[in-house]
């Protein structure tokens, strides 16, 4: 019996964990740079942390999985300083949100994407600001079934979209909002 559960373990080990959520980060903006980025998780653990510094027409990636062997999903939340790259100050704190539960039966992935202030923990608080909380706050929020997200502020805008499976992927662009009320394609 010893060896079967070791066996069972080893193999366990190695085979994915089948609730994890990708993060690709585009910085497209020509005036932001992404700096001093943190995250908290609810669930699971971070295998692939985030870039620690997004410049301008930059890509980056992480990796948020459930915790081995246990009933629970991909959950947390990360932020980055929005850094001008003119006058070198942070204008904000850009953050995600992303729930990537272990039962389907009584969850959705879910996910969330806003500018906030400076002073903005990346915490519990957030994180349940961002998926409980009313949505009249500086973020929005939708079901990974549901159409992609948008937030603008000043002059940045976030454009995210997530894939509704158990190995999710979320892609989050970063935009300058230069629209001055022409649509953006």
């Amino acid at each position: 019996v010893q060896t079967a559960i070791a066996v069972g373990e080893a193999v366990a080990g190695v085979l994915p964990t089948h609730r994890q959520c990708t993060i690709e980060i585009k910085n497209e903006s020509s005036q932001y740079s992404l700096s001093e980025p943190s995250y908290h998780i609810i669930s699971g653990k971070c295998t692939e942390p985030l870039v620690a510094h997004l410049d301008p027409s930059s890509t980056g990636t992480a990796l948020f999985i459930k915790t081995p062997h246990s009933a629970r999903g991909a959950v947390g939340v990360f932020t980055y300083n929005l850094c001008n790259e003119q006058t070198k100050q942070t204008t904000g704190k850009m953050a995600v949100m992303f729930s990537v539960p272990y039962d389907y039966s009584l969850y959705s992935n879910w996910y969330a994407v806003g500018i906030f202030d400076n002073s903005t923990e990346c915490n519990r608080n957030l994180y349940d600001q961002m998926y409980n909380g009313s949505t009249d706050g500086p973020f929005v929020r939708g079901k990974a079934s549901g159409p992609s997200l948008k937030y603008q502020k000043d002059q940045v805008s976030i454009m995210a979209t997530m894939s509704d499976a158990s190995t999710s992927m979320i892609k989050v662009q970063v935009k300058d909002n230069w629209n001055d009320g022409i649509q953006m394609c």
